[in-house]
C-alpha cells in the first residue's frame, strides 16, 4: 500500500494534516475514494492502528478504496500558522472538512468528482453538518461508526459530565494524552470495568495501551459548550441550519453501524440516524453480543473487527 502525506491549507491559518493510502498495485481500485473523519478529543491515528491485525485503513485499501484521513484543526499533525483557536462546530463540519473534501477531489488518482464519507462518533455529526449545510457537496455515500446526529438518549455519566455547557465551556483541558498516557495502562492492567463504556477488555487488547493514546486531544472548551448545548436541544443546528430535521430529505447511500454496548453515543442514540434518513439505499449493522460486547473504541480495535466491521463498510462502499 503506498501512502502519502499533505498539509492542506484551510485558509483560516490551520495546515490540515492529510493521508492518502492507494491500494497495492495490482488491486483493482474502486471508483472513489473514502475520507474518513475522526470524533471529538481523537485523531486520525486510531484508523490506521490495531493491536492484532490489519487496519481499518489498511482493510479497506486492501479491498481497492483509495483510502484519505484528516486531522481537522486541534488535531493530530495539523498545524496551527497564524489561525485563532477559537472554533466550533461549524468551523469543523463546513470550513476544514470542506477543505478536506476539496483536496481529496483534486487530488484523487479515481478520477472521481465526489467522494465517500466515514464518520466517526462526532465525525458522524461533522458529516452530516456538512452535507446539510453546503449545497451540491460532493459526498456520494455516509458512513456512521458510532456516531450520531440527533440526542435520543445519553449515559447518565455523559449526561453529569455535559449538564452546564457553560461550565463545560469554561474548562480548558491540557496535556490530556499524557494523562492517558500513565492513567491508561494503569486502569487496563487493575481496574479495566472503569474504561468499559469507551474501550472493553473483554473485546478488545489493551496490552498496547500505551500506543492507544496516541489518537488522544486535549477537549476544546467551545466544542464543549456546543456538544452540551446540543444535548439539552436534542437536534443538532450549525451555522443555523437544522441538520436532524433535514435527515429525511437527505438521500445519500447510508452505512450505520452501531456498538451494543457503547456508553459514549448509546445504541438507540446511533441508530436513530438510520431510522431518521430519507435514503432509499441504507443498511444497519449492530455489532456485540453478550460474550463479546462492543464499546465506542471497540469498534476500531476489538478482536475480529476486520471480518465483523471493517469488511461490511468495504463491502457497502463497493456496492453504491
Amino acid at each position: 500500500m503506498r501512502s502519502v502525506q499533505y498539509l492542506v491549507d484551510n485558509l483560516a491559518g490551520w495546515r490540515l494534516a492529510m493521508t492518502r493510502v492507494r491500494p497495492d498495485a495490482g488491486v483493482p481500485v474502486a471508483k472513489r475514494p473514502v475520507l474518513i473523519v475522526p470524533g471529538y478529543g481523537m485523531n486520525s491515528f486510531i484508523f490506521g492502528y490495531h493491536p492484532q491485525g490489519p487496519s481499518l485503513v489498511e482493510t479497506l485499501a486492501a479491498r481497492g478504496l483509495e483510502v484519505w484521513t484528516v486531522d481537522l484543526r486541534g488535531q493530530g499533525h495539523s498545524i496551527r500558522a497564524h489561525g485563532s483557536n477559537r472554533y466550533g462546530m461549524a468551523e469543523l463540519a463546513i470550513d476544514d472538512l470542506g477543505t478536506a473534501i476539496a483536496h481529496v477531489v483534486a487530488n484523487t488518482a479515481t478520477g472521481a468528482r465526489t467522494v465517500d464519507l466515514i464518520g466517526c462518533s462526532l465525525g458522524t455529526a461533522l458529516s452530516f453538518a456538512h452535507v446539510a449545510a453546503v449545497p451540491g457537496a460532493p459526498v456520494h455515500a455516509l458512513v456512521s461508526m458510532a456516531g450520531l446526529v440527533t440526542w435520543k438518549a445519553a449515559h447518565p455519566l455523559v449526561r453529569t459530565a455535559l449538564s452546564s455547557p457553560r461550565l463545560v465551556g469554561m474548562m480548558r483541558m491540557r496535556n490530556t494524552r499524557q494523562l492517558a498516557r500513565v492513567a491508561l495502562p494503569v486502569l487496563a492492567r487493575l481496574a479495566p470495568s472503569l474504561l468499559s463504556v469507551y474501550v472493553n477488555h473483554q473485546s478488545t487488547d489493551l496490552s498496547e495501551a500505551h500506543k492507544l493514546v496516541q489518537t488522544v486531544e486535549d477537549p476544546h472548551p467551545i466544542v464543549n459548550r456546543e456538544i452540551a448545548e446540543w444535548m439539552k436541544r436534542g437536534d443538532l443546528v450549525v451555522r443555523g441550519v437544522n441538520v436532524s430535521e433535514k435527515l429525511p430529505e437527505l438521500r445519500h447511500p447510508f452505512f450505520c453501524v452501531v456498538a451494543n454496548d457503547d456508553g459514549i453515543v448509546l445504541p438507540a442514540t446511533s441508530r436513530h440516524t438510520y431510522d431518521a434518513i430519507g435514503s432509499e439505499t441504507k443498511r444497519l449493522l449492530c455489532v456485540g453480543d453478550a460474550d463479546q460486547p462492543i464499546a465506542h473504541a471497540d469498534l476500531f480495535l476489538c478482536h475480529g473487527a476486520q471480518e465483523m466491521i471493517f469488511t461490511p463498510v468495504a463491502d457497502f462502499l463497493l456496492e453504491v
